[in-house]
């Protein structure tokens, strides 16, 4: 078995992967890092983005060898210690979650939306999030949480409704 290294969460790591081995299952069983939901195995729920080389990318649809040198972030190493990302925060203050099984995934999608475009409208955020599938809320606190985070970000204050 191949033996792959890469940077998670400011950590190197390595680990020795089969070669049909997917980076969610590498995350979540080899690295203990269970944030990284897997909701489909299809790509289509987006409950598994993490972010690999600063882009957001579904971890189900990427093979861990494929990581190899890469750096990856996943939902555990968003915040800086016990300092919530301004996504994450606003999560909170705008209860943009529910039952909180695809709440990894829109996280990190925002976050990657909001380091591209910092003041991102309604309908971009829509738009973007159209990837991730919630099936508890009707998205409109998952949108207010990420409006708020981008206005926190840009020194701005939104508050929740």
């Amino acid at each position: 078995m191949p033996t792959i290294s890469l940077q998670v969460n400011g950590k190197t790591v390595s680990g020795e992967v089969q070669g049909n081995t997917l980076l969610t299952d590498f995350l979540r069983q080899n690295l203990g890092l269970t944030g990284t939901h897997v909701g489909c195995d299809t790509s289509q729920c987006g409950a598994c983005v993490i972010h690999v080389n600063g882009d957001s990318i579904k971890a189900c649809t990427m093979l861990a060898a494929q990581a190899d040198n890469a750096s990856v972030t996943t939902i555990e190493g968003l915040s800086q210690g016990d300092d919530l990302h301004p996504v994450q925060a606003a999560f909170r203050e705008a209860h943009g979650l529910q039952c909180g099984f695809c709440t990894p995934g829109m996280i990190m999608s925002a976050a990657d939306l909001l380091s591209k475009n910092p003041n991102p409208s309604e309908a971009e955020i829509r738009s973007w999030l159209s990837g991730n599938l919630c099936r508890c809320t009707g998205y409109h606190n998952i949108v207010k949480a990420v409006q708020i985070a981008a206005g926190q970000m840009s020194g701005q204050r939104i508050a929740a409704e």
